[in-house]
C-alpha cells in the first residue's frame, strides 16, 4: 500500500536533515561487547517499540484524522462548486496537483516558519500567540497533500451522472440543491469515496514525516532507528503505519459498499469502525498526565541519549518531562525561544555560524561570552553552561591512506587535495565551516561527493572517497580506523555542547536545580563511550542514559569510569 511506500521514501529524505553524530573517536572507551543471543536483542527492542506504540499511534491517528477531516470539508464544497466552472476547476486542479509535487517533509517543514511568523503577529496584534510546532502545522500540510484525489474524483464522479436523470430531475421541479443532494451525490459517492480513501492512504503515510516539526507519530519510530540503527524500530514504524492505513482504507470500503449497495448496516460499521480506532488510539493519551516540561532533540544520536539524561534528571528530582524529539536545527532553536520546549541542547557552533551568521572565530572564552549575551539579548534563551565536551565537524581520512601521503593535518592535506576526493553529509557544503576551511587553507578537491552520514566513514576505509566530513564524537572514526586532521589555523569554530533554557524557563529554580548538575559533568571521552553504546542499535537511548548518569555518578565520587 502506499503507507509502506511512504515509509520507504522517508528513510531516504530523513538523511537531508542534518547531521548524524554517533559514537567513539581513537583513544575512547571500548564498545560495549554484545549480548549473546541475538534473539534477546530484538526481543528487547520489540519490547521497547510495543511500550511506545500508545504514545505515537494516538497521535498519529489525531493527526491524521483531522487533517483528513479538514481536507475533506475545504476538498468537497469547492469541488461541487468548480464543476461548471472551468476556470475555477482548473485552478484549483493545478493547485493541488502542485501540492502534490513537493516532497511530504518538504511541505511539513514549510509551514512550520510560516505559522512561526503569523504566531509572532498575534502575539504583537492581540498579546496572545499560538504554538507554531507540531500539531497545528501537520495538521495543515497533511490537509493540503489530501486534496487532489478528492477534488477529482468529488467532480468526475459529479460529471459522470447520466445528463438525463438531471433533466428528469428538472421536470419534475427539483431545485439544483435538491437535485445534487437527492440524484447527483448518491450516484456520484462511489467514485467520491474511492478518492477519500487515496486520500486516507496519502495521509496516514505522510504524516509519518512529521517528526522534524515536533509532531509526535509512528515516524518517531522511523527516524530514532535511523540514527542509532535499531531497524527493528525501523521496521516496527514501517509495519504498524502500512497496518493503520490498510485498517481504515478498509473499514472506508466498508462504507464506500454500504452506500453503493444503500445498505446502512454496511455504512454503519464502517463509522463505527473508523470511531473505535479513534477512540482506541486517544484513549490511553487522554489518561496519560500532562507533562510540565519538555525536552527537546535534533535528530541524531547523541541528541537522543542527552535528552533522556535530562529527562531522567527531572524525574529523578520528581518532576515530569516529555520529549520532542527528531527535531531540525533551526525548528529546535525556533521552538526553544518561542517557548514551545522548555530545555536543549545545542551547540556553540551552530549557533555562532548559523544563528549569529559569524564567519570569525575569536578566542574560545571571547566567543562562549558574546554567545551568551546575544542567546539572552535577542532571544531570551539562558544558556546555562556547557556540558563538558565538543562536537564538531572534522575533516577525517583512512589512516592508512593519511600515513601513505603523509597527511597529519588540514594544512598537509592542502597539497594533496586536486589528487582526492571528498564527501560531506547533505549540508556540509553549503555551511559556513566549509566556506571558512576552503578559504583558510585553499583545499580544491578533484571530486566532490554527498551521501547520508552513516556511509561517509565505510567509503573512506573502503577508499570508496579520500576525505569525509566527519564528527569528533563520532564512534565510526575509531571502528573504521580513521584518523581526524589537525585543524592548525582554527578555522572550524568550537562546538561546545550547551544546555539551553527557553525564556519563560530561563529563572525556574526547580529546573534549574534539576539539571545544573550536568554543567561540565560528561568529559569527551565519555560521551564517546555512550554515544558508542547507543549507536550500535542493541540498547536504548534511555538505559545508555542511565549509563552515562552512572559515570558521571563514578567521576563525582572519583572512582574510574568504564
Amino acid at each position: 500500500m502506499a503507507a509502506g511506500v511512504k515509509c520507504a521514501i522517508f528513510a531516504i529524505r530523513t538523511k537531508e536533515l542534518g547531521r548524524i553524530k554517533g559514537a567513539a573517536i581513537a583513544g575512547s572507551a571500548p564498545l560495549p561487547r554484545m549480548p549473546s543471543s541475538p534473539a534477546m536483542i530484538i526481543d528487547a527492542r520489540l519490547a521497547e517499540a510495543l511500550a511506545r506504540l500508545p504514545d505515537y499511534l494516538g497521535s498519529h491517528v489525531l493527526v491524521s484524522l483531522t487533517a483528513l477531516a479538514l481536507g475533506l470539508g475545504i476538498s468537497l464544497p469547492v469541488a461541487v462548486a468548480s464543476r461548471r466552472r472551468p476556470v475555477l476547476r482548473a485552478t484549483l486542479f493545478g493547485f493541488a496537483s502542485v501540492v502534490q509535487t513537493i516532497p511530504g517533509l518538504a511541505l511539513l517543514a514549510l509551514f512550520y516558519p510560516l505559522l512561526l511568523a503569523l504566531s509572532a503577529l498575534s502575539e504583537r496584534a492581540f498579546g496572545k500567540g499560538f504554538s507554531a510546532l507540531g500539531f497545528l502545522p501537520s495538521v495543515l500540510a497533511l490537509a493540503l497533500y489530501s486534496m487532489l484525489p478528492v477534488l477529482r474524483n468529488t467532480v468526475t464522479g459529479l460529471n459522470a451522472v447520466d445528463p438525463r436523470l438531471r433533466e428528469a430531475g428538472r421536470i419534475i421541479g427539483m431545485t439544483p440543491g435538491r437535485l445534487l443532494m437527492d440524484i447527483e451525490l448518491p450516484l456520484a459517492m462511489p467514485v467520491i469515496m474511492a478518492g477519500i480513501r487515496t486520500a486516507a492512504v496519502w495521509v496516514i503515510g505522510t504524516a509519518t514525516l512529521a517528526t522534524p516539526i515536533g509532531q509526535e507519530s509512528l515516524g518517531n519510530y522511523i527516524f530514532t532507528g535511523l540514527q542509532t540503527q535499531n531497524w527493528v524500530f525501523v521496521a516496527f514504524g514501517c509495519v504498524a503505519a502500512a497496518a493503520l492505513a490498510l485498517v481504515v482504507d478498509q473499514l472506508l470500503a466498508l462504507m464506500q459498499a454500504g452506500v453503493s449497495r444503500r445498505s446502512g448496516t454496511r455504512l454503519a460499521l464502517g463509522v463505527l469502525g473508523i470511531a473505535a480506532v479513534a477512540l482506541t488510539a486517544f484513549i490511553p493519551g487522554l489518561l496519560r498526565p500532562q507533562a510540565t516540561y519538555v525536552i527537546g532533540a535534533k535528530t541524531f544520536t547523541e541528541q537522543y541519549v542527552l535528552a533522556a539524561l535530562v529527562k531522567q534528571r527531572l524525574e529523578t528530582a520528581g518532576l515530569t518531562a516529555s520529549r520532542r524529539q527528531g527535531l531540525g536545527s533551526n525548528v529546535l532553536f525556533d521552538a526553544l525561544a518561542a517557548n514551545e520546549i522548555d530545555v536543549a541542547v545545542d551547540y556553540s557552533g551552530t549557533i555562532w555560524t548559523n544563528r549569529m551568521q559569524r564567519s570569525d572565530v575569536p578566542p574560545h572564552a571571547e566567543a562562549l561570552a558574546e554567545m551568551t549575551r546575544w542567546l539572552q539579548t535577542t532571544h531570551g534563551i539562558r544558556m546555562l553552561g556547557g556540558l563538558g565536551f565538543e562536537n564538531a565537524y572534522a575533516l577525517a581520512m583512512a589512516r592508512s591512506k593519511a600515513e601513505a601521503l603523509g597527511i597529519r593535518s588540514i594544512a598537509d592535506l592542502a597539497h594533496h587535495s586536486a589528487q582526492l576526493s571528498i564527501a560531506g553529509d547533505y549540508e556540509f557544503f553549503v555551511r559556513p565551516e566549509w566556506t571558512a576551511i576552503q578559504k583558510t587553507y585553499g583545499l580544491a578537491f578533484r571530486a566532490q561527493r554527498q551521501m547520508q552520514p552513516e556511509f561517509m566513514y565505510k567509503a573512506a576505509a573502503d577508499g570508496e572517497v579520500d576525505v569525509i566530513s566527519a564528527y569528533t564524537s563520532d564512534g565510526q572514526i575509531a571502528k573504521f580506523d580513521l584518523i581526524v586532521l589537525d585543524d592548525l589555523k582554527h578555522a572550524i569554530p568550537p562546538y561546545d555542547a550547551i544546555l539551553l533554557l527557553s525564556p519563560r524557563r530561563a529563572h525556574d529554580e526547580t529546573l534549574i536545580e534539576a539539571i545544573k548538575p550536568l554543567v561540565d559533568a560528561i568529559p569527551v571521552t565519555t560521551m564517546r563511550a555512550a554515544n558508542a553504546r547507543a549507536s550500535n542499535g542493541d540498547t536504548s537511548a534511555d538505559e545508555v542514559a542511565r549509563w552515562l548518569a552512572g559515570e558521571i555518578a563514578k567521576a563525582r565520587k572519583g572512582a574510574p569510569s568504564g
